[in-house]
């Protein structure tokens, strides 16, 4: 009912707030569909994103053989040997200094797993101990290495001492393998053949890395040494014939139980010593 105070149009007023609230109230909700949708849409480019950078890199997949143990291993191809040895590292436990790496001869820190040639499903072997093993074995190894070093300093070079003259003197093998002066390589696929021993007879030498061991090889036998039990390893080149070295596997703590080698092509020197010694160890 009308009345002359004009309360009919004050209840017309308080009924029509509740019909202009409703569109409000959708648009809120639309509204906050959308942000809601808009926040999932950039969790979604943020993952597909991260997948993309993670697909662009080439991958080469390796079997690591530890301590009789294999693990698979995916890695970068362009990943440097020193970047394998922090996976290796995450894979066993084992600290990149204490390891020594191995394929085809000791693996270089500098170079890209790519510039190696390692391909897909390669061996790579692994030989390294705890640091308290390491330490034991090594502090009396230092010492006996200083030793030596000190009694070369005291002596006239090798070559020319009587007891290899004997050896040098018949000359220089004909069947031995070609030298290389001024560069250094990896361990051949080949055992080392050709050179003479002490007593003049010929000798090989055969790099076992997946046993950590040395073969030295003769007509009569083969002698299976552990590479961890060598003591030092010395070389000098041969007067008159630097492309060459003799060099002695120190097999006990005394130089009288060093083993001679003769006519050591001299590219694979360091090869030799690094292989046997490893990188790792206290000098």
């Amino acid at each position: 009912m009308a009345t002359q105070d004009g309360s009919e149009e004050v209840i017309m007023e308080t009924e029509a707030k509740p019909n202009d609230a409703e569109p409000l109230s959708e648009k809120v909700a639309a509204e906050a569909t959308s942000h809601t949708d808009a926040g999932n849409a950039t969790t979604q480019d943020s993952s597909i994103s991260n997948g993309d950078d993670a697909g662009d890199k080439e991958m080469v997949e390796l079997k690591i053989i530890w301590n009789k143990n294999k693990y698979d291993l995916k890695i970068p191809v362009d990943d440097t040997g020193a970047k394998l040895k922090e996976s290796i590292h995450s894979l066993t436990g084992l600290p990149p200094a204490m390891q020594k790496v191995m394929y085809k001869g000791l693996l270089p820190e500098d170079k890209t797993l790519r510039e190696i040639k390692i391909t897909n499903g390669a061996k790579i072997m692994v030989v390294g101990s705890t640091i308290n093993d390491v330490l034991a074995v090594n502090t009396p190894k230092e010492a006996i290495q200083q030793e030596v070093k000190a009694e070369e300093n005291k002596k006239e070079p090798l070559c020319r001492q009587k007891q290899h003259r004997k050896v040098l003197d018949k000359g220089r093998p004909e069947d031995i393998m070609t030298a290389i002066k001024g560069t250094k390589e990896r361990l051949p696929t080949v055992p080392l053949s050709g050179m003479f021993n002490k007593s003049g007879g010929k000798v090989r030498l055969t790099f076992k890395l997946e046993q950590d061991q040395l073969w030295i090889g003769t007509k009569e036998r083969t002698e299976k040494v552990p590479m961890g039990s060598i003591k030092n390893v010395v070389s000098e080149p041969i007067e008159g014939h630097e492309d060459y070295h003799m060099m002695a596997f120190q097999l006990g703590p005394t130089e009288a139980s060093q083993y001679w080698v003769y006519w050591v092509p001299t590219q694979f020197v360091d090869a030799i010593k690094d292989t046997v010694l490893g990188k790792w160890q206290f000098f």
